[in-house]
């Protein structure tokens, strides 16, 4: 294709003039005829070339605005809130709950590992408004919290409510299971 071009005499641009705004036509001996006028309603090739170097320079600066900050670079999210209201799938209002970060992981109808999946918890932090208790998990911890996963599994009339192992929740180092002054599910 680029012999062709060269031997039609054709325009190019190549990526480096393309930035500047530079054309040219050449031979088909490769060699360039012509005098190079600048593109984009008669901007330099200085100011073409400063025009984009601003657009890159906003989006990478808007970039990194937007990323979210590393593991490292921020405090992780976990608290009691009370004055809150949280209405489950079957009537339940709670009005204070642990707002915490979290693992991803299966949502369950009970506090048994082999119980149905209700949902998933996909996203973090997570709303947990009490607690039960159940099998011990991977860390032998026996606490279980009860919350509405980000996916609804099976049993979808209970829109993915359900308990999650005290692994999949993320509390502060040092910090007792269950989560001081959270309420016990009434149910459990």
């Amino acid at each position: 294709m680029t012999a062709n071009r060269e031997a039609a005499g054709a325009r190019y641009v190549t990526a480096v003039e393309g930035v500047m705004g530079v054309t040219g036509t050449t031979s088909a001996s490769g060699a360039t005829a012509g005098p190079r006028k600048p593109q984009g309603g008669g901007r330099s090739p200085w100011r073409r070339a400063a025009s984009v170097a601003t657009v890159l320079g906003i989006l990478a600066v808007g970039a990194g605005l937007a990323a979210p900050a590393g593991a490292a670079d921020r405090a992780a999210t976990c608290e009691l809130r009370e004055g809150i209201q949280l209405r489950d799938a079957i009537g339940n209002v709670f009005t204070k709950a642990l707002y915490c970060d979290n693992l991803p992981s299966d949502v369950y109808a009970r506090a048994d590992f082999a119980s149905p999946v209700t949902g998933w918890l996909k996203m973090s932090p997570s709303w947990f408004p009490c607690f039960t208790t159940g099998p011990a998990d991977t860390q032998g911890d026996k606490t279980w919290y009860y919350t509405q996963g980000d996916q609804v599994g099976t049993m979808p009339k209970i829109k993915g409510w359900g308990v999650v192992p005290a692994e999949a929740v993320q509390l502060p180092a040092g910090t007792p299971r269950p989560f001081p002054n959270l309420p016990r599910c009434p149910w459990f």
